[in-house]
């Protein structure tokens, strides 16, 4: 009994820090950019006064077999710069393991499809051999003068998820600034439900997200639990990774590195409830150790 309920926690884990990629539950309207200008008239007041005290709005929901969430900010980066980054699938790469729970990224093009290959384990160090290994496709959805959006995709994912997708869509705003909408989706089973159930209840009981969805007799913010907790804390750090590649631009090519993951932790440091996870110091030593096997992942694939 012992051994079966570690091995559901040990997936439960591994198909959490999935939840930026995994998604497809839904398809992004890709019409054109007065869809997204449109929701950014919507929700503009609630981006300048919110509770995260940030210009950020996250919208999550959770089906029985699926799950998604859908996030929508303003970072201070020009549509110019963002048009010519996110569509180069080496950027991704120098994006996606910001996260602490992703050892290594890879991109390679096979049979004119780019491929992004992403190494996910623990919040510690963990090398490329002893990591869980996804492959995505990646694709421009579309690159007009004022819209971009692209899309990357599996179709299938570990404890028997599936249909993974990630998808990211922006327009320019005034001022050199740009809103972003970032959409995480996916379908799961019986036995995925059932895994990261047990998670919650055990380990994860204390896991909140960002979504308030009560008061207490005190009067104090309620936050959602559960998968819909976990799939907005990732999504954040997330976020904040596209955030601190972009901040990490406008330092010297020789120190971006060190720029963005410096970043990335302070700016994850500003919600501590949801997203403390190590040390400062441990996360940039750790980030050294997996940017060296990162590159010499991506050397033997010649690229």
């Amino acid at each position: 009994m012992y051994r079966r309920r570690t091995s559901l926690l040990f997936l439960a884990v591994l198909c959490l820090c999935y939840c930026f990629w995994t998604g497809a539950a839904y398809a992004l309207d890709t019409s054109g950019s007065s869809t997204l200008a449109e929701k950014y008239q919507q929700i503009k007041d609630v981006l300048r006064d919110n509770s995260l005290g940030i210009p950020l709005f996250i919208e999550s929901r959770e089906e029985p077999d699926a799950l998604q969430v859908d996030i929508y900010g303003v970072i201070d980066s020009s549509f110019e710069r963002i048009r010519e980054t996110f569509p180069v699938p080496a950027h991704w790469c120098d994006i996606v393991p910001l996260h602490l729970n992703i050892k290594a990224c890879t991109f390679e093009k096979q049979d004119e499809v780019w491929l992004l290959t992403l190494y996910s384990g623990r919040k510690y160090y963990q090398s490329p051999e002893d990591a869980q290994v996804m492959h995505y496709r990646f694709r421009v959805v579309a690159l007009q003068p004022e819209y971009l959006a692209l899309s990357l995709f599996s179709e299938e994912g570990p404890l028997h998820t599936r249909d993974h997708r990630m998808e990211l869509e922006a327009i320019p705003l005034e001022g050199e600034k740009s809103f972003l909408h970032l959409r995480y989706a996916y379908r799961y089973g019986f036995w995925a439900r059932k895994a990261m159930a047990t998670y919650f209840a055990t380990i994860g009981h204390g896991k909140v997200g960002f979504t308030i969805t009560g008061r207490d007799e005190q009067g104090n913010p309620v936050y959602v639990k559960g998968i819909r907790g976990a799939i907005e804390r990732n999504a954040l750090r997330y976020y904040f990774a596209i955030e601190a590649y972009m901040d990490s631009l406008s330092a010297p090519p020789g120190e971006r590195f060190e720029t963005r993951i410096n970043r990335w932790y302070d700016l994850t440091e500003r919600f501590p409830r949801q997203l403390f996870e190590l040390e400062k110091g441990e996360y940039l030593t750790a980030k050294r150790r997996e940017r060296r096997n990162q590159l010499m992942l991506q050397d033997a694939l010649g690229k």
